[in-house]
């Protein structure tokens, strides 16, 4: 009995480890499947976040575009309830109406008074580029002039109170009586809208420059325009900047009235025979373009004037 049980403990030996396997494979399988597991867990969690990402972002350009739109919205409400009211006025369809042939060939010429719409606003610009240009290249030296020079400074600043509230457009005829021409009459009255703000802001960022700056460029025996081109010139590009954009809208707006005076071509004498001619859809529009260009302008020295300032 004894010698057929002995047997049994090899049987019990050889079923251990084939447990001990098994064991072993359930527990790699058990990793993997909680590998796999993790894995599905991260891949959730990273499309949970990018959903996330994508929800932000439409939720901040909604936010941003949203109050535009509904501020225009409301205001072409009120101006179809307004032309609803008085029949004079054209409403926003009418208008649209009225745009759509304009800006369909806005570069036609039919003879020197009669050109399309695109010719009249480069006509403008042009203008615009020239009393503006004169302004900056008088204007700006000047300002440093003023701000680096206390007795020039109060030489002149009773002189510039006295000119610089005078309407730009009271110096057309000493434009007309200079030139006897139209065009240089209205660069004219550019130029004397333009200079002021440059001089004057100008001269306030001269001023303004700390003090300790100009001491060390006096120990270092700089020379004048050593201290113009490294010290003042630096210091004062935000203010010089500022002057330029205030300049420019300014332009643009007297460019206008002067043109509508003058005659000849440009947005504004444009805007002046259409009233003649009775379209008042024109005029409207004629309005529309003149601020889209002033917005333009603006935005453009606004961004010059970032790309130079001290945070940049």
């Amino acid at each position: 009995m004894n010698a057929l049980a002995q047997p049994a403990p090899h049987a019990a030996s050889q079923a251990a480890p084939a447990d001990a396997g098994t064991n072993a494979e359930v527990a790699v399988v058990g990793d993997q499947q909680a590998h796999e597991r993790a894995e599905r867990r991260a891949l959730a969690a990273q499309a949970e976040a990018r959903r996330a990402a994508r929800r932000d972002a439409i939720t901040a350009v909604v936010l941003k575009v949203m109050p535009p739109v509904a501020g225009f919205a409301l205001f072409l409400l009120m101006w179809h309830g307004i032309a609803t009211m008085i029949p004079a006025i054209p409403t926003p369809a009418a208008t649209w109406h009225a745009a759509v042939p304009l800006f369909a060939d806005p570069f036609y010429r039919n003879g020197p008074n009669d050109q399309g719409i695109g010719w009249n606003v480069l006509a403008s610009l042009a203008r615009v580029a020239a009393g503006f240009g004169l302004a900056a290249l008088i204007g700006i030296p000047a300002g440093f002039a003023l701000g680096r020079f206390a007795f020039l400074n109060a030489m002149m600043a009773p002189i510039i109170s006295l000119l610089r509230p005078v309407s730009p457009l009271a110096w057309l005829p000493i434009g007309l009586l200079l030139f006897k021409s139209a065009n240089p009459a209205a660069i004219w009255a550019i130029f004397i809208c333009s200079i002021w703000p440059m001089v004057i802001n100008t001269a306030v960022g001269v001023t303004r420059v700390p003090q300790d700056y100009l001491n060390v460029a006096r120990v270092l025996d700089l020379s004048e325009w050593k201290v113009f081109t490294r010290v003042l010139l630096p210091a004062v590009l935000p203010y010089m900047l500022t002057g330029v954009r205030l300049s420019i809208g300014t332009a643009w707006l007297v460019i206008v009235a002067a043109e509508m005076l003058t005659g000849g071509t440009g947005i504004g004498f444009w805007l002046w025979d259409e009233w003649n001619n009775l379209k008042v859809e024109h005029i409207v529009i004629a309005i529309f373009i003149i601020g889209m260009v002033g917005l333009l302008l603006e935005y453009a020295l606004l961004s010059l004037a970032k790309r130079f300032s001290y945070g940049n």
